[in-house]
This record gives structure tokens, C-alpha cells and sequence, in this order.
């Protein structure tokens, strides 16, 4: 079954979940929270597994990197000059 309800952000950025909606949350359980546009999924993440923390890593540091691409802050070469530097690592 579906709840809803709602609940107010405090200065601080902190959101107090109703107490009706929160008999499966305990002191120190982590949360999950993915933004799109205006929209916010809020999901439990004790229970998920290494894979998907690994997921949302790569995800992140992929975001950013292509946020510093549209900045302009990338080096461009030749496919050579890319390999050449590939060695190095």
C-alpha cells in the first residue's frame, strides 16, 4: 500500500519523515537519495549490495567529469600522443 504525506525542510536541510511512515527506520540507517529535475526518490540503502554502491561511484565521477568537459577543462591530442601517455600510467 501506498503512503503519502508531507513534511517541511528545516534551515538546516533536514526533513523529519512522519512518524506514521517511519516504523522501519531506525537511528543510523542510510538513505538513498536520487534527484530528477524537481522530483526526489528517497530509498533505504542498508540492504544494498557492493555492486550497486560501486554503481552509483562510477556514476557520480562520471557526472562530474563530463560537467568539467562542457567547462571546457579537458586536454585534447592525438590518438598517438593518447596512447603514448596510456603507457605512462
Amino acid at each position: 500500500m501506498v503512503e503519502i504525506d508531507t513534511a517541511t525542510i528545516s534551515s538546516k536541510g533536514q526533513i523529519v519523515i512522519p512518524a506514521n511512515m517511519r516504523k522501519d527506520i531506525k537511528e543510523g540507517d542510510r538513505f538513498l537519495i536520487i534527484k530528477d529535475n524537481s522530483n526526489f526518490l528517497l530509498k533505504k540503502a542498508n540492504d544494498l549490495d557492493e555492486t550497486f554502491k560501486e554503481d552509483l561511484d562510477f556514476a557520480k565521477r562520471t557526472e562530474e567529469a563530463y560537467k568539467r568537459h562542457e567547462r571546457g577543462e579537458f586536454k585534447s591530442m592525438s590518438a598517438d600522443k593518447f596512447l603514448e601517455e596510456l603507457d605512462k600510467w
